[in-house]
């Protein structure tokens, strides 16, 4: 790298808009959507779609609810051609789905992609060629008049193809492609030249595409084109803006965000971003940023795993485990200051009366999303107290108190250390019982006890084994835990005073369990915990006092 990128390449220029409006304004509805998945997004793949995966494809785009489709590039080849010309043959396009076609700025191209869509309802043909400088100078050699004579031959020819097939509502749009990157008083001309053959209204209005066909500068500066364009285009009550941003510099969202608070009203792009280069806008992103902030972007991906799927199967390209809002990971903590703080959102959460969401680091609900909250929280050995609890509470309904999670937290981190490996839910669970639970390796097992006697005089008769052989004990108490700690009597190990004791039930209805929890303090000052489950929250009780016992050693 050049450590003078100057000598190589030049800031991009700002738009003189010292009064520009749009940095005050608020998105409050959203744009009409157009999805160009199965043409800018198939061209860019490496092994683009057959038929099949395009009418799969195309089924998916309309069950999302998106009502504008750009479904191909009929002149590119027959099988672009045979597929939109069967979509509207066999009737497969919704009655409230308009279907768009791409075609350059050339008689024979135009005259293809109308005869693609003969018999259609409704459709529009999408007609563009380049205006930029770069594009004028190094690809074609021309000046602008030259230009603005291929956009205008081109909206001719659409005009009189148009006039051939009646029986369709024909709708029209033009791109100034590499608008980003082209003067703006060029763009305005060109699409005026356009617009003085094609003769838009405000009932019939013309799209205007304006593309960051390469994304060359800040957001801020293209949301200042659109705003300047939109300021002087002509009769602008017959003119949908649409914007048309690509991901050069990695904010495409973020530039097309800005261009509808310029006043643009229409967003072109593909599902999770795929698209030439760094791909086009991600309406996935974009509807679903609009979401968070109350506003309802008309799109559905409350199954957003089905969309996962689809779109996968026929990309053949994978969604990014991280990428914002569908990633795999991307509602999963594994940093333990993280757990703690979405496990007591969660809480205050359930704890509030409104639906309002407020989860610290879930901007969304991934239940809207139809995810669940079993991957919320993850365990590695990067992972704390909070994370640890939350798995045992969800995978196994156990509401460690706070103390004993911490307790347990040491557990998991030496089992993460050791294995080197996040640690699911199973990992954590067959640690929680070898840890906690009875097994083989404690010494005191119960076998059997019964409680007699009224309130403060309790007596605790007990049948356990010790080392495997039977012992039958006896104490009392104020209650049923002190008995059994007068029972043992530190004949067993330690003497036990027990420090906080706490219980839940485990699920719902007849077969429901109890979990009790116990902290103690032996007389050589250290602490244990012990935990007990049973159908009975008393002999869950007795169960954890036997298992602090046994942790005493």
């Amino acid at each position: 790298m050049l450590r003078d990128p100057s000598v190589k390449y030049r800031a991009f220029p700002q738009v003189d808009l010292p009064d520009r409006q749009w940095p005050s304004r608020t998105i409050t509805q959203p744009p009409r959507w157009l999805s160009t998945d199965m043409r800018d997004g198939n061209q860019a793949l490496i092994d683009p779609m057959d038929g099949e995966k395009k009418q799969r494809f195309f089924d998916l785009l309309c069950r999302v609810g998106i009502k504008e489709i750009e479904v191909g590039f009929p002149s590119a080849g027959a099988t672009e051609f045979d597929f939109i010309s069967g979509l509207v043959r066999d009737g497969k396009v919704p009655d409230d789905v308009t279907i768009q076609v791409l075609t350059q700025s050339r008689r024979d191209l135009i005259e293809t992609s109308f005869e693609s869509l003969r018999g259609a309802k409704t459709a529009i043909v999408h007609l563009y060629n380049a205006v930029s400088p770069a594009w004028r100078r190094i690809v074609f050699g021309m000046s602008r008049d030259e230009i603005r004579g291929i956009a205008i031959e081109g909206a001719k020819v659409m005009r009189d193809c148009a006039a051939a097939q009646p029986d369709t509502d024909w709708r029209f749009e033009y791109s100034p492609e590499t608008f980003s990157t082209a003067e703006l008083d060029f763009s305005v001309e060109v699409c005026e030249a356009v617009m003085d053959i094609l003769q838009p209204t405000a009932d019939k209005p013309i799209i205007l595409n304006l593309p960051a066909t390469v994304e060359a500068a800040t957001p801020n500066i293209y949301a200042d084109q659109i705003e300047w364009f939109g300021r002087n285009i002509r009769n602008r009550e017959a003119v949908v803006i649409s914007l048309h941003t690509h991901n050069d510099r990695g904010t495409g969202v973020a530039a097309s965000e800005l261009g509808l608070l310029a006043g643009a009203d229409r967003v072109e792009g593909c599902l999770f971003g795929n698209g030439e280069r760094t791909g086009n806008v991600d309406l996935v992103t974009l509807a679903l940023n609009m979401y968070t902030q109350g506003v309802d972007p008309g799109l559905d991906f409350s199954d957003i795993d089905e969309v996962i799927q689809t779109v996968e199967y026929c990309n053949r390209l994978p969604v990014h485990p991280r990428h914002p809002y569908a990633g795999e990971l991307v509602f999963t903590a594994f940093s333990g200051s993280h757990q703690d703080a979405i496990k007591k959102g969660f809480a205050a959460q359930e704890a509030r009366n409104d639906q309002m969401w407020d989860v610290p680091y879930l901007p969304i609900d991934p239940k809207d999303l139809g995810r669940d909250y079993e991957a919320v929280i993850r365990v590695n050995s990067q992972s704390g107290k909070g994370g640890v609890a939350w798995v045992l509470e969800q995978d196994r309904g156990l509401k460690l108190p706070k103390r004993m999670q911490a307790d347990f937290s040491r557990h998991v981190q030496a089992l993460a250390d050791e294995t080197s490996r996040e640690l699911n839910a199973a990992d954590i669970g067959a640690l929680f019982d070898r840890t906690y639970l009875p097994g083989d390796a404690d010494r005191i097992a119960l076998v059997d006890y019964e409680e007699t006697g009224g309130t403060g005089k309790r007596v605790f008769v007990g049948r356990i084994a010790i080392d495997g052989e039977p012992r039958s004990i006896s104490g009392r108490g104020n209650g049923l835990i002190s008995g059994v700690i007068d029972a043992l009597g530190g004949s067993t190990g330690p003497r036990l005073d027990v420090v906080d004791y706490s219980e839940h039930a485990i699920g719902n209805g007849a077969d429901a369990q109890a979990a009790a929890y116990v902290e103690c303090r032996t007389d050589d000052g250290r602490t244990v915990f012990g935990v007990g489950i049973d159908a009975d929250i008393a002999t869950a009780s007795v169960r954890a006092v036997l298992s602090a016992a046994n942790r005493a050693g």
